[in-house]
């Protein structure tokens, strides 16, 4: 949906991560879901009164349980000074239908080896890319493989609507050796037992 906001909807429930208000240039629209998760206060990321239909909102570290949906979030950092720049940023682990997903925020740092421990298993990551205020393209790659999910979806980057100034994706793509044309989808269907066995990187389109 723009910047590191993602409609993830599972059998049971559906979550709205990172809703941002219009000051940034994407529109939100009005979506519907059962949880929300926001990773910090910024307004890029903590619009959840636009959100409808919610009954759990989410934002901060813990463990959570929401319509058979477990998430954790974990407490990491907005830059690589532990916070002292930008503040506290939250990690969320979402299992829902039986994936492991990882939506990382505003990591603004590279993580430790007791987070790569903590966030081990994941198949799905969502990853910021555009630097600036999150790690860069180098960083995200090499998160990506101290990971190793099976889907790789980057977010946090440039496009012609942000209102400042971020990476664009291509660096992120030359990083992770894909092609520089690599075409957006409007949407990832996943189960656990279509995904890949090696990591697949899948760009998306806010515009759907």
């Amino acid at each position: 949906m723009g910047h590191s906001c993602f409609r993830i909807k599972g059998k049971d429930a559906t979550i709205v991560t990172d809703p941002y208000d219009d000051s940034i240039g994407y529109s939100l629209g009005n979506p519907t879901a059962d949880v929300v998760t926001s990773s910090h206060s910024h307004p890029g990321h903590s619009f959840t009164s636009g959100v409808d239909e919610v009954s759990k909102v989410i934002r901060g570290p813990g463990e959570y349980e929401v319509s058979g949906v477990v998430i954790t979030g974990l407490s990491t950092f907005h830059d690589a000074e532990e916070g002292m720049r930008r503040g506290k940023n939250t990690v969320y682990l979402m299992e829902i239908d039986e994936i492991m997903l990882c939506h990382l925020g505003d990591l603004g740092h590279p993580l430790s080896s007791a987070q790569v421990e903590e966030l081990s298993g994941v198949d799905v990551l969502l990853v910021p890319v555009g630097g600036v205020s999150t790690i860069d393209s180098a960083v995200a790659a090499e998160t990506v493989r101290q990971l190793e999910p099976k889907l790789v979806i980057p977010m946090h980057f440039q496009t012609e609507v942000l209102r400042f100034k971020l990476d664009p994706v291509d660096g992120f793509l030359k990083e992770m050796g894909a092609k520089s044309d690599l075409a957006p989808q409007s949407r990832l269907s996943a189960t656990k037992t279509n995904l890949p066995e090696e990591t697949h990187l899948v760009l998306l389109d806010y515009r759907a």
